[in-house]
Formats: C-alpha cells, structure tokens, sequence
C-alpha cells in the first residue's frame, strides 16, 4: 500500500521535531569528567611571621578549583597522604540520587584513612558558588587546618546580568589559631579564639591586588569557610544576587554583605569610580593580624591608569603580582580541575615510625542515576 506523500511528509516533520527536542533538552551535553585529588600535609605561610599546619587538598589552600556545568557527571578520586583520617563533603550539591557521596563519615561512608583511596561519582546536579571541605572533625579539619576549595558550576541557563560579567572574583574567607597552628590533632574547641585572618589563604599584606580596568563588571563570589564575613568595597555599592548558588527573586543594593559561616553570596561590582579602593571584612578584629593592623582580611582593588605614590603600601607590588590569585585568569579556562601555585604549601616530611599504610582501593560507590 502507497503511503500519501501528505503523511510521509508530517512523520518526517514529527520525526525532526522529536530529534531537534531532544537536542534542547537542558544536560543532554554533559560531559563526564575525571579528577584525581590528593590530601597532603603541609606547612603554609598565611601571614608575615605565622605558619599553620595543614591538610591542604593537592597540598594547598585553598584547594584546586573544581570549574564544571550543570549536569555533568563527575567521577573524583581522593587519595589520603597523610597520617589521620578525612571525607570530602561536596557542600551545595544536592547528591539527587547518589546519597553515598556525600562525605559524612559514619553516615554515607567509612573514612577514609591514612593511605587509601576513595572514588567519589556524582552528577553536579546545583549550579552556582558551591564547595568542598572535609567532614570529619570539622572543627579542626574544617576550622584551622584549611580542607577546603571552590567548586563552581555553570548553570544552564545563565541570567543576563552573569552574561555581562568581565571578571569572575573567588574570595574565601578563613580564620586561624596561631595556638594551635603548630600541631595537628588539637584546635576547633569552642573556647578557641581565631588571632589571623585570611582571603585565599593569605592575611594582607601577602595576598594581592585585584586589577580593573573602567568599565569592568566583576562578579565576586564571598565564601566564608571558616570565617564569618561582613565585606566592604570602598567606593563601590553592590548588586548581591545571589545566596548558596542559587539566584534570588530580588536582588538587591548593598555596601555591606553578611556572609554567614559555610555560606556563598554572590555579588555584581560595576568599576565606574576609578581609584585605589581597600576591600575588607568589617568586623573589625578580622582586619589584624593577631593585633596588628592592617592585616587579616584585607586587600585593594587598583584600577588601571592610577599612579602608585611612593607612600602607598603595594607600591612595590608589581615583582610579585600574581593575577589569577582570585582565580580569574583561571576561570577562563575550558571546564576542569586546577591548582594555582601561589596556594601549595611546603611539604612536611614524614617523621620516624610514622609510614603509611599501602594503598587500598575502596568499593566504588554506586552510580547515580541520570
């Protein structure tokens, strides 16, 4: 039997609509990506004359920024290098269906201890500002001995305010016990009293400059990862817009941002007031380092085209600027997993007696449905 070229012609035309609607479905593109990460030991220098102790993850502070889209399938394996045990909690991600990956040790997995590997398999299924950090002992791990780092994910569908954004700001926030900086194994007890400051891992005057040029539109994700924040951009009011990754329904103008503890805002700074403008936290015992003032969480944005006078602090800042020290050269760059030199810390050597178990690979945790 002849079909009617009227019907032949409204299948194909069904046939291309179906096909053109699958192609639109949102993470029908997702990629599946494979990261290796190491915990370390090492020793890291947060400001001048104090050292801390810590469980940097790839052997820094932060650690290495995870830049993936909305939807993709991640596969991370976590290898512990040193001597006690630690999870990684992938705080934001909703773990729809992959509840076993959520780093909580005694509720969706054994630690993992000194020596082994653990594979985590997740989708990334939360956009925006999210992070990881260690969930066992949190108050130390988490506290004082820096396992923490950004993990931002691209959404799919971007607002048009994010599509006007010329640089992407990361700022961590963190705190530090100078009393107990020296030894692993103790800090995080209520009565504790952080003396240091950071911003990525740096008390001013280590950290950086953030250079601008008129007209910039930056976005500045605030995290406060074991500091709670109050930041203030002189010279400046900002769009925050949004709060633990996600969008809110009315964003709104501010001068100063509250960023509770673990919590991300998002802001939008427009540079249209050329100048030398300090940002800061604005609690104000976080602005010193141990009592010296300025120190802490401190830095300075420069706009291009303003001259250094011989007074200004930074003046002699250009032999060690680093430009992506806020991660904005890095976040241009294809999706993936990147370290930044100027976060690693030294390497400490194992002591005597101290050998670490061999290897052992854990189980792979169950595949989470698409």
């Amino acid at each position: 039997m002849k079909v009617p070229a009227i019907c032949t012609r409204a299948l194909l035309d069904l046939a291309v609509a179906v096909i053109g609607s699958l192609l639109l479905v949102p993470g029908s593109h997702a990629e599946f990506r494979q990261f290796e990460m190491t915990i370390e030991e090492v020793e890291l220098e947060v400001a001048p004359n104090f050292r801390a102790k810590v469980w940097g993850f790839n052997g820094q502070v932060p650690g290495p920024l995870l830049h993936v889209a909305e939807g993709d399938d991640l596969e991370i394996t976590v290898h512990n290098l040193t001597s006690l045990n630690h999870t990684i909690h992938w705080h934001g991600t909703y773990q729809t269906n992959s509840w076993r990956n959520d780093g909580v040790p005694n509720i969706t997995q054994k630690a993992i201890e000194p020596g082994e590997t653990f594979v985590y398999r997740f989708i990334a299924d939360k956009p925006g500002s999210l992070w990881y950090h260690c969930h066992v002992n949190v108050a130390e791990h988490l506290g004082v001995r820096g396992m923490w780092g950004p993990m931002i994910v691209d959404p799919k569908d971007p607002s048009e305010i994010e599509k006007e954004v010329t640089k992407d700001v990361i700022m961590m926030f963190s705190g530090w016990d100078s009393d107990v900086a020296k030894e692993y194994g103790k800090g995080g007890h209520p009565r504790d009293i952080p003396d240091y400051y950071s911003i990525n891992g740096k008390a001013f005057p280590l950290n950086q400059p953030l250079r601008v040029k008129e007209g910039d539109v930056l976005r500045i994700r605030l995290f406060s990862a074991s500091s709670e924040t109050a930041y203030h951009l002189h010279g400046h009011d900002v769009l925050v817009t949004h709060k633990d990754g996600l969008p809110l329904d009315s964003p709104y103008w501010a001068d100063v941002v509250d960023v509770p503890m673990g919590a991300r805002v998002d802001v939008i700074a427009r540079m249209n007031n050329p100048g030398r403008w300090i940002n800061h936290d604005h609690i104000e015992q976080h602005t010193s380092n141990s009592g010296k003032m300025p120190g802490g969480a401190v830095m300075i944005v420069e706009y291009e085209g303003i001259e250094n006078d011989d007074w200004y602090v930074w003046k002699d800042k250009d032999a060690s600027y680093d430009p992506d020290f806020y991660l904005t050269e890095t976040m241009k760059k294809p999706y993936g997993m990147y370290d930044h030199a100027g976060y690693k810390g030294q390497p400490i050597e194992q002591k005597p007696g101290n050998k670490k178990k061999k290897k052992k690979k854990i189980p792979q945790p169950e595949t989470p449905a698409e």
